[in-house]
């Protein structure tokens, strides 16, 4: 596989968000964010393993990879870090607590791994539904960390307000 392939620069970016909560988990999260987050970085090497083979070998990493229950698992997750959340009624910016801009970061180095998972299909064999979904999950599950992060650290949610014309 040539270094400037999408597949690559994918599976590169899924390595970095990975990183990028390992740098959330280093903030000192609560225990339930910091359970879910332990599970997804194991999540995270699978799927970069993944990405990292030749389409239609992946049988041979002898693993099992992603399904439809690890999606499941982060809308759990993602139920149970609401509780207690106030309603959105607007965009909110990132940042916040230290804990809420890690996991902000995070959810955006996951969208662009999302957005890179895609464009694999353009020029290679298209990764499985289920990576797609799986990061289009975490990064909702990363977004309402950041807000349950805020609110255990006292911090309120800053919203976008559009600038008037």
């Amino acid at each position: 596989m040539k270094k400037a392939s999408g597949r690559v620069s994918a599976y590169g970016t899924v390595d970095e968000l990975n990183a990028v909560v390992g740098i959330a988990r280093a903030t000192k999260l609560d225990s339930l964010s910091e359970e879910v987050l332990s599970h997804v970085q194991v999540d995270l090497f699978t799927l970069g393993a993944e990405l990292a083979c030749v389409p239609g070998k992946e049988d041979k990493l002898g693993m099992t990879l992603l399904d439809e229950t690890d999606a499941a698992r982060l809308e759990k997750a993602i139920d149970e870090a609401e509780v207690g959340l106030a309603p959105l009624k607007h965009f909110v910016l990132p940042g916040g607590s230290p804990q809420a801009a890690a996991l902000h970061l995070a959810r955006t180095v996951c969208r662009r791994a999302e957005r890179e998972v895609l464009s694999i299909e353009r020029d290679d064999a298209p990764a499985r539904n289920e990576v797609v979904i799986y990061l289009n999950r975490l990064s909702d599950l990363l977004f309402t960390l950041a807000r349950r992060a805020n609110k255990e650290a006292g911090v309120d949610d800053v919203p976008w307000i559009p600038r008037k014309r």
